[in-house]
């Protein structure tokens, strides 16, 4: 079955499941769907950073500061999380990906998916997707911060990594 195949729930403004269609259906109707982020440190604490391939479906070739993905039909969020993480860093075993909050991301042009933020440590060697991810680093934060300038990054991971940063900042 192929990435397109995979069916997704269809979600409504508040979350909740309205339908069920085929991924490449829903990416085309630009139709309301879920999504897990994971942001992935290694034991020294530096971010993993990624540059996904060409062939991605959606932001071909643009650098992320999360891996994830599609929540599948009926998959918990918590469950796509560890499923999406130990997938794109190419690792079994990973500890089970801590929930931060959830918000709803609008790519501004009618098309918006509910986004679950999580975090994890991964202290196992990664092995990314040759097929999901280009080029991969762990990175500390503030060469992060440096290359958001210079970097074209994936919107979506942008903003869930400006929310993040925001959701860290509250006493």
């Amino acid at each position: 079955m192929s990435a397109a195949d995979e069916i997704l729930d269809i979600v409504d403004e508040n979350d909740q499941v309205i339908g069920q269609l085929p991924r490449g259906e829903v990416y085309a109707g630009g139709l309301r769907h879920r999504c897990v982020f994971i942001q992935a440190r290694d034991a020294q604490g530096r971010l993993f950073v990624h540059r996904r391939t060409p062939t991605k479906l959606v932001f071909p070739s643009l650098y992320d500061m999360f891996v994830g993905g599609v929540v599948g039909a009926g998959e918990a969020y918590d469950t796509a999380a560890l499923r999406e993480a130990e997938e794109e860093l190419g690792v079994t075993g990973l500890p089970k990906p801590r929930y931060l909050f959830k918000f709803l991301y609008d790519d501004g042009g009618g098309r918006s998916w509910w986004s679950a933020v999580y975090e994890v440590r991964c202290e196992l060697p990664v092995r990314p997707q040759a097929e999901e991810v280009a080029w991969h680093d762990f990175l500390p934060d503030d060469e992060v911060e440096r290359r958001l300038g210079e970097w074209e990054w994936v919107p979506d991971g942008l903003a869930a990594y400006e929310r993040l940063k925001a959701f860290r900042s509250r006493p």
